[in-house]
């Protein structure tokens, strides 16, 4: 009855305080925190046994690593080596060396300060990384960069850990295992994984998958990645490592997508226990008796690191939003940071006063973390709108046949059509940013805004053949053509809309050919899927082609009655019933194997795209 009543602690203190958090735009890693600090000792005194749970719970963190190295391929990580080793290393030293000095300053020997700074150097993989995806920037600059450097920080807690029983006078001489048995265990561990997770993984989870049911299958995958966590933590290292290298060996497999789906959910309730945890951990009453001391760690540690990784950043040539990015980030002190400390004090490096100090101001630092997050965010905007506005170009160039408002995905290709063949066109693109990247691989293209006139005269409209509009804007692809034929009413204009309700208000301005840019595809697909279904060649294009002369027509009558939804709705309907009347009475379709039913009433969206707004 304990158990499920901790349970519902823990479930009901999360939905509280991680939905309010995330309204209040602190994100969920705040959330939790907060739920921990809420129940735990120094709160409501809901649950007590803190050192239990966040143990439980570190194998959130194992499967973050096991989901991350499904991610990373070993090709891949050998592209990632400079950002992983040079980056991480640096970083950690950035942040390492200076620490160490300002722990000696206050009294601790070399060594324990040695101890530290490294540990206090390691930034927190599960709360950068979670915080991370949630606002979407792990595919930003700043966002790789920290990847590169946590996993860097992941790999090194291994020597750490490895070397701590060397510094250390904890254990009896006797009793304690020789460095060269420590060597040969980890030397064999992760050989033994490597060579298994070749050899052995992809067979096994062949068999669950084929053999098994899906829960034969999540078990399977869960068995591996405490199976390999496990090893590692009997050749006391990092746990996290071996579920990393777990997955990374899979990373390439068939089962990469199923894995990552069995895990995730484990995953992410797990983190979320791991958070609550940490929260809970806090012990307020330490911080009440050392509030000085602890305020200047704190104060000292997120400021080093920021000074410090700022500082490395920019030497090793990022810019300076990205290395600003960074350094907020990685502020904060890191959950491998707890195993560190607990080891040197087991090996008597540092007195257990001086541990609890220093895990009440990682604790701190985690709890800031989403504050230096949204400064970073503030801090980004204000450069944004502090950044005036790119002049557009000035189009100096000759009058060309073709004139292509939109450079992206459509405008893109029809510009590749027209250079196969040798013709000239002018491209106009409203985006600053696109316009950057599409001349970077040596487009000619000008920067301006296709919907106004002064940038349609600069561009020689006046003497083109024809006008191509290939914008994802819709109002802006409207305004265009506006433009064009109350300017330029011998410019011939060629359309292509985003939907049925793009394309009724440029067919109500009179371009003279209009496409939908789903229609082709749609109605090819359409043509091999009739074909997968056993219709021959020549029964599938007729379907199609009667399907796109019913549907034009359709559109035709629709222009006149695109103010009245409910006779849009009729029109579509009575379109739908004529089809399916004229392919009953097809003696050719009669004596087709395929079995006619009635379309279903939801057959009107597939006729209408779900456009007609």
């Amino acid at each position: 009855m304990d158990i499920l009543f901790q349970a519902v602690v823990y479930l009901a203190a999360a939905l509280i305080a991680v939905p309010l958090c995330k309204w209040l735009g602190f994100g969920s890693v705040l959330g939790y925190l907060a739920a921990g600090m809420l129940i735990g000792p120094w709160g409501l005194r809901l649950t007590d046994n803190v050192e239990d749970v966040l143990h439980f719970a570190e194998i959130g963190v194992v499967f973050l690593l096991f989901v991350i190295g499904l991610e990373l391929q070993p090709s891949r990580l050998w592209v990632l080596r400079n950002s992983v080793f040079i980056n991480g290393s640096a970083q950690m030293l950035a942040a390492a060396i200076p620490l160490t000095l300002v722990a000696h300053w206050l009294g601790l020997d070399w060594t324990g300060a040695a101890v530290v700074g490294s540990a206090l150097a390691l930034s927190s993989t599960a709360f950068v990384l979670q915080a991370l995806a949630e606002k979407r920037q792990m595919g930003k600059a700043h966002g790789r960069a920290a990847f590169g450097i946590m996993l860097f920080q992941d790999i090194a807690v291994i020597p750490l850990l490895a070397l701590l029983p060397l510094l250390g006078s904890g254990a009896d001489e006797a009793a304690t295992q020789p460095f060269w048995w420590q060597l040969l265990k980890v030397l064999a561990v992760l050989g033994g994984l490597v060579l298994g997770g070749r050899v052995l993984l992809r067979p096994v989870l062949r068999m669950a998958s084929r053999f098994g049911s899906e829960e034969t299958f999540v078990a399977a995958a869960l068995l591996l990645v405490i199976g390999a966590a496990s090893l590692m933590h009997w050749a006391e290292l990092s746990m996290g490592l071996g579920a990393f290298l777990a997955g990374m060996l899979l990373a390439d497999s068939e089962y990469r997508h199923e894995l990552e789906a069995s895990i995730n959910p484990f995953k992410g309730l797990l983190l979320g226990l791991f958070f609550i945890s940490v929260g809970m951990s806090a012990d307020f009453g330490l911080l009440a008796s050392d509030l000085p001391l602890i305020t200047f760690g704190l104060v000292t540690l997120v400021t080093v690191k920021i000074v410090g990784l700022y500082g490395v950043s920019r030497l090793l040539g990022l810019p300076h939003a990205t290395a600003r990015n960074l350094c907020l980030v990685l502020a904060q002190g890191g959950e491998f940071a707890f195993v560190l400390l607990h080891a040197a004090v087991g090996e008597q490096l540092l007195p257990t006063v001086v541990e609890d100090r220093l895990i009440m101001i990682v604790i701190l630092s985690m709890v800031v973390t989403p504050f230096l997050f949204m400064l970073g965010d503030w801090l980004t905007r204000r450069d944004d709108s502090q950044q005036p506005a790119p002049e557009y170009d000035d189009i100096d160039a000759d009058a060309t046949p073709v004139i292509i408002a939109g450079f992206g995905r459509v405008g893109q290709m029809i510009g590749r059509i027209l250079h196969m063949r040798g013709i000239a066109f002018t491209a106009l693109e409203r985006d600053a940013e696109h316009v950057d990247l599409v001349r970077r691989f040596g487009n000619r293209i000008y920067y301006g805004d296709p919907g106004s006139l002064e940038t349609l005269r600069a561009a020689r409209a006046g003497e083109a053949r024809l006008l191509v509009l290939a914008l994802d804007d819709v109002e802006l692809s409207v305004r265009c053509a506006e433009l064009a034929r109350r300017h330029f009413p011998d410019l011939k204009v060629f359309a292509r809309a985003r939907n049925r309700a793009h394309a009724l208000r440029l067919m109500d301005i009179g371009v003279d050919y209009l496409i939908r840019e789903t229609l082709v595809s749609s109605l090819e697909l359409g043509h091999a899927v009739l074909r997968g279904l056993g219709d021959d060649a020549e029964m599938a294009e007729r379907s199609i082609r009667t399907f796109r002369e019913a549907d034009e027509s359709l559109l035709q009558r629709q222009l006149a009655l695109r103010e009245d939804e409910a006779q849009l709705v009729q029109s579509a309907q009575q379109v739908r019933d004529e089809l399916q009347s004229l392919f009953e009475r097809d003696p050719q379709l009669m004596e087709h194997d395929l079995p006619l039913e009635k379309l279903p009433d939801s057959a009107d969206n597939v006729m209408d795209e779900g456009a007609v707004k």
